[in-house]
């Protein structure tokens, strides 16, 4: 119980200030629409930052079920722990989506944009191509999860086990300079899920709350299947270095 409620809250905080910011950049009437991708990345970083300094302590702050899957396969955490680890990160990922949706659902009432309303929520590609779109988001997940591998001082006793997680002593920080650079290098053509709970929950949530939009079902798998298969790429490569 105490994994999922680390995850759990963890990932709605991640989620909450992650979208927050998309909102406030992107829907009508607030004092920070059109601020642009520079403001969007450096808030979801330290969105990141946010999440992991919360769960850290008691979970190891996956809150992306592509690094619990990678850590599963690298041995870090046992395959019994995934659907607790699952559940904290989707259902977090939904709350928190929720969240965005009730603090600005007044200026979703005045944004005439489906797109823009729709982008508070989920991924979409810039260039629409499957094979593109699906290699971004492995690509961008890989360096995530194998620069995590590699934090050299992380690590974190969860239910006696030892689990990578990259935090030292300065918390997320280093985690949330990884997940920036990714943003602004590798983020602009997909959105940068690189996490499945971060996509695919607030997708299902925007479906609940505002059903005029298209949940675009033909493209959310990319954004659940790259994340998961770049982790686990990242894991396979990191036991050759």
């Amino acid at each position: 119980m105490n994994i999922f409620l680390a995850e759990f809250i963890g990932t709605a905080l991640l989620m909450l200030l992650g979208n927050g910011v998309v909102a406030s950049c992107v829907l009508k009437g607030t004092k920070a629409s059109g601020s642009g991708w520079m403001v969007i990345t450096t808030a979801w970083a330290f969105a990141v930052f946010v999440g992991v300094t919360v769960a850290a302590p008691v979970s190891g702050a996956h809150l992306n079920p592509a690094v619990t899957l990678a850590l599963a396969v690298k041995g870090g955490i046992s395959w019994g722990l995934l659907p607790i680890y699952f559940a904290g990160e989707f259902l977090g990922a939904a709350f928190g989506a929720f969240l965005v949706w009730l603090m600005f659902r007044d200026h979703f009432a005045m944004t005439e944009d489906n797109g823009a309303k729709q982008a508070c929520f989920c991924t979409s590609p810039a260039i629409r191509r499957t094979s593109s779109n699906l290699m971004s988001e492995i690509i961008g997940t890989f360096v995530l999860m194998y620069t995590i591998l590699h934090f050299a001082d992380g690590s974190a006793n969860i239910a006696g086990e030892i689990a990578p997680i990259g935090l030292g002593t300065l918390g997320g920080l280093n985690v949330a300079i990884l997940v920036w650079v990714i943003g602004l290098s590798l983020g602009s053509t997909t959105g940068y899920a690189i996490n499945p709970a971060r996509d695919l929950s607030p997708r299902l949530v925007m479906r609940l709350v505002q059903p005029q939009l298209n949940p675009d079902w033909q493209y959310a798998w990319i954004p659940v299947v790259g994340p998961f298969v770049g982790g686990v790429l990242a894991v396979l490569v990191s036991f050759i270095y």
